[in-house]
């Protein structure tokens, strides 16, 4: 039997004044319900991961983003193919504008994020590093 493609996902971590933007995950989404994850979407046909991010912070954050820096980031889920970014410049501010899909918005200080429920908290180390490195 051979193992389902996993899926591409690009994620954005928006970092401004040391903080981190995430989003908090709806409690009625399928996946990854009711806990704290950076904003992104599946990268659609056709799509470079940078592209999809770029789409995604617009479509959910309002705002355009620029020049995406590529971080690894670690999790455990092999359904997904996951491409992370750090974000430092954008136009405009970011809005919740898919409810549906979070229902709030918070920056945080590195230091609280372990305190958090997180979509992927294996992924927590590579958040904080990249975080650290935007900040410098």
């Amino acid at each position: 039997m051979v193992a389902p493609t996993p899926i591409q996902i690009s994620v954005a971590a928006l970092v401004r004044d040391g903080l981190v933007l995430l989003a908090h995950r709806h409690p009625s989404r399928r996946w990854y319900p009711d806990c704290w994850d950076l904003v992104g979407g599946h990268v659609e046909p056709g799509e470079l991961p940078h592209q999809a991010v770029s789409r995604e912070c617009l479509e959910e954050l309002r705002v355009h983003i620029h020049d995406p820096v590529r971080i690894e980031m670690t999790i455990t889920d092999p359904n997904l193919d996951l491409h992370a970014f750090v974000v430092t410049r954008w136009d405009g501010e970011p809005v919740n504008a898919e409810p549906d899909e979070h229902d709030d918005l918070q920056w945080f200080r590195p230091s609280d994020l372990g305190d958090l429920k997180l979509a992927h908290p294996t992924g927590l180390a590579s958040l904080l590093n990249a975080v650290q490195v935007a900040t410098e």
